[in-house]
């Protein structure tokens, strides 16, 4: 699938941005930095993920003097076009039209839509605590199977009336109610626990191979599960809950399941938190969201929309070359910006030039 065309109104530095008959093939996005490239990106992956990985409110995605922000959009897939839209509020909730009717699913949007965004706020996931792991290997599920979207959320809630349950209980007897959360909880957690399994059976294999195209060598992901994620995972999640009852009851906190998770990244052997350099960490976490785009093009028969935010900048001249290479044959829709001239990729397919928040074409040569 490709995203046919864009318009942005009042989206972060955009005060009027359209971008019309967009190839399905590679698109560079030139300009000095801070001019509006991750602007322009942001803006695409909003008609998919409804939220912005930069900003955890909407307040800053709209524009100075202005209470609404807009990004549209039509995408081109195997199965026909969709047409997303999204108001963005400065306060209160965002408004999503998919087909010119509202929605209030991100399912509903991504039962057509897909896009993978990779950018300089992805180093966490390699170098960031668990949590970051996880998000990550979650909206690897949500990718490949949009309807498991409710399965983290489903088990977050679960923890918390169990963990409130824990810390009200008055330190007599058994807290009322708690064998109730116990059921509750390893029924939302088996699930979970099922779905980050299987994502990350689908990445680790197309992540490596993108490291390995890199010149990185050998790269490892597996998925460290709290709770054995194979044979019989009810029976050992409820044994390990009975296994650590006292320790829960002194801490009055859940101590057992998937929101202890972690996902293991080996580069050479070695754990790529504490060892990878600077130029390892950053193509680790670009081989991850490569890796989750090979995977969701084989679950769904076509590429996703891939947008690369400065992925040249903290690689060395012979990965820059590699990776260049490696995006241009893969196929489908790439857009990557870059802030020099010297890393447009002599491939690309269409060159546009932002400057103070306003994108230009460039005629073709």
């Amino acid at each position: 699938m490709h995203l046919a065309w864009l318009e942005l109104r009042e989206f972060r530095n955009h005060e009027h941005t359209r971008c019309g008959d967009m190839p399905d093939a590679m698109i560079a996005v030139v300009g000095p930095n801070g001019h509006g490239k991750t602007n322009l990106l942001e803006g695409m992956n909003m008609l998919y993920a409804l939220s912005s990985p930069r900003s955890a409110t909407t307040e800053p995605i709209v524009r100075r003097d202005a209470e609404i922000a807009y990004a549209r959009g039509e995408f081109a897939g195997r199965d026909g076009r969709t047409l997303v839209e999204v108001e963005v509020r400065r306060k209160g909730a965002n408004r999503v039209q998919v087909d010119r009717s509202p929605v209030r699913r991100k399912r509903d949007v991504r039962a057509n839509v897909r896009v993978v965004l990779f950018g300089p706020f992805d180093l966490p996931i390699v170098i960031g605590d668990p949590a970051k792991r996880r998000a990550f290997v979650d909206e690897v599920v949500v990718a490949l199977h949009p309807a498991r979207d409710q399965l983290s959320t489903a088990y977050d809630r679960v923890v918390r009336q169990r963990n409130r349950l824990l810390k009200e209980w008055d330190g007599t007897g058994a807290p009322a109610g708690l064998d109730a959360w116990d059921q509750q909880l390893v029924a939302a957690g088996v699930a979970l626990i099922g779905a980050r399994q299987h994502a990350v059976d689908a990445v680790a294999a197309e992540s490596a191979t993108a490291f390995e195209a890199l010149g990185g060598g050998d790269l490892l992901v597996g998925y460290l599960p709290n709770v054995p994620s194979s044979g019989d995972v009810e029976a050992a999640f409820t044994a390990a809950l009975a296994e650590r009852r006292t320790d829960e009851l002194t801490r009055r906190a859940c101590l057992v399941g998937p929101h202890r998770d972690d996902l293991r990244l080996d580069v050479r052997e070695m754990g790529a938190r504490g060892t990878g350099s600077h130029g390892e960490t950053w193509a680790t976490a670009l081989s991850l969201r490569l890796g989750s785009a090979s995977a969701i093009e084989a679950t769904i028969g076509e590429p996703p929309v891939l947008l690369l935010d400065d992925p040249f900048s903290a690689l060395d001249p012979s990965r820059r070359d590699r990776l260049a290479s490696h995006l241009v044959g893969r196929g489908g829709q790439v857009v990557v910006t870059v802030a020099d001239e010297a890393d447009v990729p002599a491939g690309a397919a269409a060159v546009w030039d932002v400057a103070g928040g306003r994108v230009s074409e460039r005629e073709a040569a």
